[in-house]
């Protein structure tokens, strides 16, 4: 690539070259890495674009074009990815959130609202403190190898993300006499988008999060951390970190590639997303089977259930929920696309 060139010059160059490699919407590519490139966003890059291209920022430039080439996510690239409205940190460890999602956790809290109108639940029995313990501080929990050294607490972390991160349905309900906190739990967190949102949305919860990667888990723990969200991590396959406990609600993004899928998926995702996120059995299936097995393990079952799945699985694992317990009701809700994406079980 020639330098001495404007930085529009620079973007169309750098679109030509990615449609050239087959990388899917080059342009946007292009933008987010140049952006990112040049500590631009919005307006400035704009007003950049006739400005001669930096030559201290030539060579960086060329490494991340030519790693998006080779069919790298831009979103390791920067290291980044927005989730309703919420910066999170993405590595190879984590599978990179999508926009879908978003409406997975919209409807958790649209009927979390519905069900606990006061955003808390009356207490029972008093939980015993092995039983149930809230989360303290940011990005709290049992989080496994150097995460605490390097994640120590602070008690003046960031404010709540803007946008969409601002209302908190149930949030402004305080722990009055006669109720307790919700507890949710996100099963198979990642990064921890959906814990994290849930955390910000809902500051009274008890959010908790599991997964079975110790280094997903430290990916988590930042990004909690980052956005001032208490969530407390847990290590261990699936429900299992929570035998004993009491869940209100339950909400898993879980791998649900069939194994037979994931060669002819995309490159980028294929090739760099972690395959433990991707790969949920020979049918796509095995994590939501695995979680219906383990809903005996819980102090009692949730009363709400949400899951995000894959194209045409939608049948399935509804018949999953109706097989493992009884269900007011269950709602199937499409994506952006029409495709059927989510399955939430609600017990009124």
């Amino acid at each position: 690539m020639t330098t001495k060139q404007s930085i529009r010059e620079a973007f169309a160059e750098a679109s030509s070259f990615l449609a050239a490699h087959e990388v899917m919407e080059p342009q946007r590519n292009a933008q987010l890495l140049l952006e990112h490139v040049l500590g631009l966003s919005g307006a400035s890059y704009y007003m950049a674009l006739p400005d001669p291209f930096p030559d201290e920022r030539q060579q960086a430039w060329e490494e991340v074009i030519s790693r998006k080439a080779a069919g790298e996510p831009a979103q390791y690239i920067i290291g980044e990815q927005e989730f309703y409205g919420i910066p999170f940190q993405v590595t190879p460890a984590v599978l990179i959130p999508r926009p879908e999602t978003e409406l997975l956790v919209e409807a958790v809290l649209q009927q979390a609202a519905q069900l606990w109108p006061q955003g808390a639940a009356p207490a029972g029995r008093a939980a015993s403190a092995a039983e149930q313990e809230p989360p303290q501080g940011q990005g709290a929990g049992r989080v496994p190898g150097p995460a605490d050294a390097e994640q120590p607490d602070r008690e003046a972390a960031r404010p709540a993300a803007q946008g969409r991160a601002a209302a908190a349905p149930g949030g402004a309900a305080g722990t009055a006499d006669g109720l307790r906190p919700l507890v949710a739990a996100d099963i198979g967190t990642g990064s921890g988008a959906i814990a994290v949102t849930l955390a910000l949305h809902a500051p009274r919860w008890q959010v908790y999060a599991s997964d079975i990667s110790a280094d997903a888990l430290r990916v988590a723990a930042r990004n909690a951390e980052a956005n001032g969200a208490q969530v407390a991590f847990e290590e261990g396959n699936l429900l299992e970190p929570f035998a004993g406990r009491r869940v209100d609600i339950l909400v898993s993004n879980p791998p649900y590639i069939p194994a037979a899928d994931i060669p002819g998926l995309q490159p980028e995702v294929r090739d760099h997303e972690p395959r433990t996120a991707l790969d949920g059995g020979a049918d796509g299936l095995a994590p939501y089977r695995i979680m219906m097995q383990q809903l005996p393990l819980l102090q009692e079952p949730p009363r709400l259930i949400g899951f995000e799945l894959g194209i045409g699985q939608a049948g399935e694992v509804a018949d999953l929920l109706r097989q493992a317990g009884h269900w007011d009701e269950i709602i199937i809700i499409p994506d952006l696309a029409g495709i059927d994406r989510h399955v939430l079980g609600v017990r009124r």
